[in-house]
């Protein structure tokens, strides 16, 4: 009796211990897998807080360049509001990187594309602000040579007076020829305007300089620079051709008419309406006078929404 009662007690210790290794293979397993999981979760967070950094630091990157390029125009005598509203979206977008629980990094690189690229649009206006300012300091010390030469010569001075009232008038209207073209930051802006001719038979000519009698249509193609604060919507452009004497070609039985700019009715050699899609897409008018042309120097404007976009020319010889 007291063997079989021996044996229970060993029967039921062995499925004790049996059992207890089971529960702990069990709970082991489950802590494996768990702190895989958790794991896996931390690699994510770490992966997702380097990019927003990255991120961060490029747009922090591109406010000082901001700084630079308003401080340095401002400097130059020129125009910065459009920079001004670049650097207040900057900011935004900065904001909302921090701030925002669902952050699109794809939808951060494309922006700060936009913004580079309108940097170095801005680099080709600074380099125009510094040759004119130089110009125009040449021009004063010119000036100043000339009075202290001839400060005896009453009649001279007044001559210089006039001059140099002349050349303040001249320096105003550049500048305000300068304002015109400085457009609000969501403008268009037409780049490498280039025009070829296309003969009778279809064949077209590159170089920007032709022979009349092998000139029966022009092309005009243009580059839309990229701008993040650009509305994508269909855009009218309007294209003004002026002859050799500055007058504007234009013919209402083959499109012409007239807009206004800057206040004024101006009339128009011919438009087009193209759909905007931020992606530096490239735009052709290809325009057919319908009589021979002049020999000389022809201007190729652009306009659109009130706003001078870009500039190109061509010769006839």
């Amino acid at each position: 009796m007291e063997q079989m009662q021996e044996r229970r007690s060993n029967t039921a210790m062995t499925a004790g211990l049996v059992l207890a290794c089971a529960l702990a293979a069990l709970f082991g397993f489950l802590y494996f897998n768990a702190r895989q999981d958790i794991d896996a979760k931390n690699v994510d967070i770490t992966s997702k807080t380097k990019e927003l950094l990255i991120t961060n630091t490029k747009l922090d990157s591109i406010s000082a360049q901001l700084d630079a390029k308003i401080a340095e125009i401002s400097s130059l005598g020129g125009q910065v509001e459009d920079l001004e509203a670049l650097k207040a979206q900057l900011e935004k977008d900065k904001k909302n990187l921090v701030n925002s629980k669902n952050v699109s990094i794809r939808d951060y690189e494309t922006k700060i594309k936009g913004y580079e690229a309108a940097l170095t649009a801005k680099d080709v206006e600074i380099a125009k602000l510094r040759e004119e300012n130089a110009q125009l300091s040449t021009e004063v010390k010119t000036l100043g040579s000339e009075n202290t030469n001839l400060k005896t010569d009453v009649s001279v001075l007044k001559t210089d007076k006039q001059a140099l009232a002349d050349s303040v008038y001249s320096t105003s209207v550049k500048n305000k020829a300068l304002a015109e073209k400085v457009t609000l930051a969501a403008a268009l802006k037409a780049m490498n305007v280039n025009v070829n001719a296309i003969n009778s038979r279809g064949k077209e000519r590159e170089g920007g300089e032709y022979k009349a009698k092998r000139v029966e249509k022009v092309k005009i193609s243009f580059k839309l620079l990229e701008n993040p604060l650009t509305k994508k919507e269909d855009k009218v452009i309007y294209m003004r051709m002026l002859d050799p004497q500055g007058n504007a070609i234009s013919d209402m039985a083959t499109g012409s008419g007239a807009f206004m700019f800057g206040g004024k009715e101006m009339v128009y050699t011919a438009k087009q309406s193209v759909t905007y899609d931020n992606s530096g897409q490239n735009v052709d008018f290809i325009y057919s006078r319908g009589a021979n042309y002049t020999k000389g120097k022809y201007i190729i404007e652009l306009y659109s929404e009130g706003f001078s976009i870009g500039r190109g020319t061509f010769d006839v010889k």
